[in-house]
């Protein structure tokens, strides 16, 4: 059994200030007994001014937060999975979840595969593509406390095959950092994420934002961690900061013996209309 962390956060604008936070959050989790703390989507800059946001996106080799992280986690000796930052890659903008041993050293990246893009019934209205590039590609980790972990970012959540191709590649947890608004929040959040998990009969760990935020917006918080059986092991609700739980890798053969939906699944041809 392996013990993780994760931080509930409301990020705001500045991102020196979101780095102390970051450090402190790490030296607290390491102090805690876990393994590993996962960090919610955009863990360094929530900004929808994008004029004030440019001004402080960086590279990776010059982002502090990304650096913060790094050094705290080196000196803790903890596994940290940034959920993403805002990262300036070739004069375009990726949303770049990380993952960071306990040597501080980058061990995995992924950029964030699909966009959101909509006009919610409240009058907000989000168009990430205007700012960000998409990724092309999933990811798996091997190598960390809590066996392979598959990545994946927020709206990512909305697209069960990229999930089965996470499972499909043999991954024990998914993260599924998140920065998730209140109304879809509460209409689907704990619904989907249990489906994911049941689906692909693994855990899934997800680090949330919550409250109002230093830009306008609010998100619904919630950081949760499911297990394989699609029970909530813990449930944040909508307070900020640190939550423990504890991973139990044997638990995935358990539940994918009882139901064995990944050895049936078969390669759909294309719909035949009639």
């Amino acid at each position: 059994m392996t013990k993780i962390a994760l931080l509930q956060s409301n990020t705001g604008i500045d991102p020196a200030a979101s780095a102390k936070v970051l450090a402190e959050a790490i030296a607290e989790a390491a102090r805690g007994g876990a393994a590993m703390l996962f960090t919610p989507e955009m863990s360094g800059l929530l900004d929808r001014d994008t004029q004030r946001a440019a001004a402080n996106l960086r590279s990776e080799d010059d982002d502090l937060v990304l650096a913060a992280c790094r050094e705290a986690a080196r000196d803790n000796e903890i596994w940290v999975h940034v959920g993403s930052l805002a990262i300036l890659d070739d004069g375009k903008v990726a949303n770049r979840g990380f993952v960071i041993d306990r040597a501080g050293k980058i061990q995995a990246r992924y950029d964030k595969m699909h966009l959101f893009d909509v006009d919610l019934p409240t009058g907000e209205s989000w168009r990430e593509s205007n700012t960000y590039r998409a990724g092309d590609h999933p990811v798996v980790v091997n190598g960390t406390p809590i066996g392979k972990l598959g990545l994946t970012i927020c709206y990512d959540l909305r697209f069960p095959m990229l999930f089965a191709r996470i499972a499909e590649a043999d991954a024990d947890v998914i993260a599924v950092p998140a920065a998730f608004t209140v109304p879809t929040g509460k209409a689907h959040w704990h619904t989907l994420l249990r489906a994911r998990a049941i689906e692909a009969g693994l855990y899934v760990v997800a680090a949330a934002q919550v409250g109002r935020h230093e830009d306008g917006r609010s998100t619904f918080g919630h950081s949760l961690v499911i297990d394989p059986w699609g029970d909530i092991l813990l449930d944040m609700g909508e307070e900020q900061g640190l939550g423990f739980a504890d991973i139990e890798l044997s638990k995935i053969s358990e539940v994918r013996s009882r139901i064995p939906a990944l050895n049936h699944r078969r390669t759909i041809p294309d719909v035949v209309s009639q």
